[in-house]
């Protein structure tokens, strides 16, 4: 088939990515001529193992191309996948704009029968505005059918989801567009979700929404076990042994961030308040996730005799989950901000993210450390937020010489306190 992806972010570059590897000729569409310039040299905008060379190899086999313009991919394409950015507005809801703006465009620019995909993440009732919109702008003989494909990547893990997802959830209203989207997925071995437009909208919020309530009652579980003297690593082990719970997303931790679970969870909740429900437990998931950064920095003015001020503070791991270069909400960006607020000098490292996290900390007054080790030399006080790999194999009796107080808080539970209180730290982990 030939297929346009319109959009070259996590989900658009790596879905693109892999359907040219199944053998599709694939067309992504951008609005940055440097991004795509950089594209069609194999340079890719974003940090994603493997991706870089799935799209080298694609891109020589000239199944995947990049272009500014609609005119040579959207006519000749079977179906058009809109995977853009649906940010969150002040209000939580999510904002369209780009969506419908892109869908004008594909309309006017259409040829012969065209499935209209979205694969970005939209409130319910947008593929019906995106039809509204198409049908007025295409041209006269042009035919086309709308269809919801919600994405399930994770950040780190996105090519792996791609090629081999828990499931592949179809939205259509149409039997020609099902046939098509079957065909397009055949290749991908999958339990498949079929269903109308509005419910597969739905699943993609719901689905993100589950996932951060799992993650926050798991804090609030791990802050009741602080309370109590009980291990809270142990009790979320015991939990997730249930196989009606399950062991994943069940980790106690500095909370959630990043693309989808911020935001999805902002807009679900608009959602519901336009529809007249109150989600007060979404309400709560987003409270407890700030209270679990926060936490951090109470525990480092707690180590510090509550005086922080002119003290050095080192912190590990800026992305907001390993394996990947994402800022965004990240749980680093709140803890930096409250203790450099507090009068604290921090030392920052991430083998990933540095340059993403100095153009968003700019002016901070922080320092980005070349390498683990010069980050947590001569500091008061070190604060894991990211769980790298380079962070679980550290060398902990090089780590307490170059310390100059050896005091750790874990904000992951990467390491074993008793080891650690071993070796002479005092040491502080979640639920611990």
């Amino acid at each position: 088939m030939t297929i346009t992806f319109v959009g070259h972010g996590y989900v658009g570059l790596v879905s693109a990515a892999v359907f040219a590897d199944l053998g599709n000729t694939v067309w992504v569409i951008g609005h940055t001529p440097e991004k795509i310039e950089n594209l069609k040299k194999g340079i890719i905008p974003i940090y994603e193992p493997g991706l870089e060379e799935l799209v080298k190899r694609n891109v020589k086999a000239k199944r995947l191309l990049f272009t500014l313009d609609y005119k040579p991919s959207v006519p000749s394409s079977d179906a058009v996948f809109i995977a853009v950015g649906t940010p969150p507005k002040d209000s939580g809801e999510a904002d369209l704009s780009v969506v419908f703006d892109v869908a004008e465009k594909i309309g006017k620019h259409l040829s012969g029968y065209t499935v209209i995909a979205t694969k970005s993440t939209v409130p319910v009732g947008t593929n019906k505005k995106i039809l509204e919109i198409i049908t007025k702008v295409k041209p006269l003989k042009a035919t086309f059918d709308v269809a919801s494909i919600p994405e399930f990547l994770r950040e780190g893990q996105a090519i792996s989801d791609t090629r081999h997802p828990d499931r592949v959830v179809i939205g259509i209203d149409s039997e020609k567009a099902r046939e098509v989207m079957l065909a397009l997925h055949s290749p991908i071995e999958s339990v498949q979700v079929l269903t109308t437009i509005e419910t597969a909208e739905m699943i993609k919020y719901a689905s993100n929404a589950f996932l951060a309530t799992k993650i926050s009652y798991a804090n609030a579980i791990a802050n009741l076990s602080e309370n109590v003297g009980a291990d809270g690593t142990k009790v979320l082990e015991g939990i997730g042994y249930d196989a009606r719970i399950g062991k994943s997303f069940l980790n106690a931790g500095a909370g959630y961030g990043g693309s989808c679970f911020p935001k999805d969870v902002k807009a679900l909740i608009a959602i519901a308040k336009q529809h007249g429900y109150d989600f007060s437990l979404l309400h709560e998931v987003e409270a407890i996730n700030k209270h679990m950064m926060l936490s951090l920095v109470k525990k480092a003015e707690k180590m510090l005799k509550h005086d922080v001020k002119g003290k050095t503070i080192a912190v590990l791991g800026l992305s907001f989950k390993p394996d990947t270069d994402d800022m965004r909400d990240a749980p680093s960006l709140v803890i930096i901000n409250q203790l450099t607020a507090k009068g604290a000098k921090i030392k920052a490292y991430d083998p990933i993210a540095m340059g993403n996290a100095k153009r968003i900390l700019a002016g901070s007054g922080l320092s980005f450390a070349s390498d683990l080790y010069s980050c947590v030399a001569d500091a008061d006080l070190m604060i894991l937020v990211t769980e790298w790999d380079e962070f679980r194999e550290i060398d902990l009796q090089k780590l307490k010489k170059l310390m100059k107080s050896p005091l750790v808080i874990d904000g992951r539970n990467v390491y074993d306190p008793a080891k650690m209180r071993e070796l002479g730290f005092s040491y502080i982990g979640v639920g611990r």
